[in-house]
């Protein structure tokens, strides 16, 4: 089992199983190796999957997290289990956007950080959804995100 600096166990390095919802899953942070060089750091989650409040039926998403760490990086086991949490955990687009957006905030305490949200339709209407913390640090490159808009086919 691996440590935090404050010894508290981390979900690296042990078996994990997947939360029941974002209520339950724990993210995990560990102190960020170069704190004084701003830098992105990008993590891509290519099939996001919620439930509509509404309906019960799947929502599904690509979401891209960009942010410029301060003290602490997120640790990226943790992100994907929790991120797999919203699997059965009903809200909108837009809550589940800006909440996991203000949730990674609260947690790093980064210089800046915005996450994209770019959802497949429902009803007929794709949604995408986009937050971020404030104006980037000038020094950081920011690449494009990479996700087309939808197009229908």
């Amino acid at each position: 089992m691996t440590t935090d600096l404050s010894g508290r166990d981390l979900q690296l390095g042990s078996p994990t199983p997947l939360p029941a919802s974002p209520e339950e899953a724990r993210l995990d942070r560990v102190p960020n190796p170069h704190p004084d060089t701003d830098y992105l750091a990008r993590f891509t989650a290519p099939e996001f999957t919620s439930l509509c409040p509404v309906t019960g039926q799947p929502d599904f998403a690509t979401l891209v997290i960009d942010y410029v760490p301060g003290d602490w990086l997120v640790e990226s086991k943790s992100l994907k289990l929790y991120l797999g949490s919203f699997r059965n955990h009903g809200a909108f687009h837009e809550d589940c956007t800006v909440g996991i957006g203000r949730t990674l905030t609260a947690l790093l305490a980064p210089r800046w950080l915005r996450i994209g949200g770019y959802w497949y339709p429902r009803g007929g209407i794709p949604i995408d959804v986009f937050w971020q913390t404030g104006e980037p640090p000038k020094s950081v490159w920011l690449p494009d995100q990479g996700v087309a808009p939808y197009r229908g086919r």
